[in-house]
């Protein structure tokens, strides 16, 4: 019941900040003409959130900082090597994100940094990740244990590290196109993770990191409350990439790295169809979407928007209780 406790309260502690994260850096956004571009290339339809407030990750991340401080304070949390690892990477990938957004609304150009800048720059994060990893004692060698394989991966752990942070971060920016979309299913991964965190009490500092699991799924819950549809604030490359990182990061430190795949199954799907497409485009000469990603497809099929966004949200969700039931109870 304690453990039920806690999460209810960090739930609780992340909604109410957002919500009034949302009241003070929503009107800042806007005074500062931190507006989105909309690339003419989407749906007519999103020519009409053109202006609206972007860099709104910051309504869930600064709860989330300041949760975790005013509970260090209380002595209701422990500082380990993990959860600095965790809060690091969760933070210089918005940093990147937030920089990246800046660039693309002073120069009012989608191009933002280069992606020669945006490798190097994550290159830097998984390298001080891998050594702060190794330095705790955490082990090098990725296990699928659903397959019985191990594999000791030694110094070029480190490159598994980036290109997890690398293709979830993509991942969930990608999917972050409609109101609501990446906000809602990333609260459902995270609620996987903070279930499934909870179950790891081998790993040191594991109960930190399912408090910080919860408090991130209460302020995404806050910031929805300002993102769903129609939305009044996006969460950039601010939000997206620091909700992406931070994923990757849990999945890593509780050795559930396969999980992630199931557990952000709706990521995976949306980054496969753009995928599929380009290569459909480039070495065929054919479309197999209407548009992608996956959720512009259903657009072009004339869908709402809410229906896109709920149809992914029961995916995510069946996804999610499918990898729960198999990383805590099977």
């Amino acid at each position: 019941m304690l453990i039920l406790a806690k999460a209810a309260m960090a739930m609780m502690l992340g909604f109410v900040l957002a919500i009034a994260s949302g009241l003070v850096f929503i009107p800042l956004l806007k005074r500062l003409h931190f507006g989105q571009m909309v690339s003419r290339e989407i749906n007519s339809r999103h020519l009409l959130k053109e202006g609206t407030p972007t860099m709104g990750g910051i309504i869930f991340i600064f709860p989330v900082i300041l949760s975790l401080i005013l509970l260090y304070i209380n002595g209701s949390i422990e500082i380990s090597y993990n959860i600095i690892i965790l809060v690091f990477v969760f933070l210089a990938y918005a940093a990147l994100g937030g920089f990246d957004d800046y660039m693309i609304i002073k120069y009012k150009t989608n191009a933002g940094l280069s992606l020669v800048t945006k490798f190097l720059l994550q290159t830097i994060i998984a390298l001080i990740f891998f050594y702060l990893h190794m330095r705790s004692g955490g082990s090098s060698t990725l296990d699928f244990t659903a397959l019985g394989i191990s594999l000791p991966l030694g110094w070029m752990f480190g490159i598994f590290i980036l290109f997890l942070l690398v293709g979830t971060t993509n991942a969930v920016n990608i999917t972050d196109g409609l109101d609501g979309l990446a906000g809602g299913l990333s609260a459902i991964a995270f609620l996987a993770y903070g279930i499934i965190s909870w179950n790891c009490g081998w790993l040191e500092g594991y109960q930190e990191i399912a408090i910080f699991c919860f408090l991130i799924v209460g302020a995404l819950l806050g910031f929805l409350v300002y993102n769903s549809h129609p939305a009044r604030v996006f969460m950039g490359d601010l939000g997206s990439l620091s909700l992406g990182s931070a994923l990757a990061t849990i999945a890593i430190l509780t050795r559930h790295e396969l999980s992630l795949a199931i557990i952000g199954g709706v990521f995976v799907i949306e980054t496969l169809s753009s995928f599929i497409q380009i290569i459909s485009i480039r070495h065929f000469n054919k479309k197999v979407f209407l548009k992608a990603p996956l959720h512009h497809h259903f657009e072009e099929l004339k869908w709402n928007e809410n229906d896109i966004v709920k149809l992914f949200y029961v995916v995510g969700l069946l996804l999610a209780m499918a990898a729960i039931t198999y990383g805590v109870w099977l």
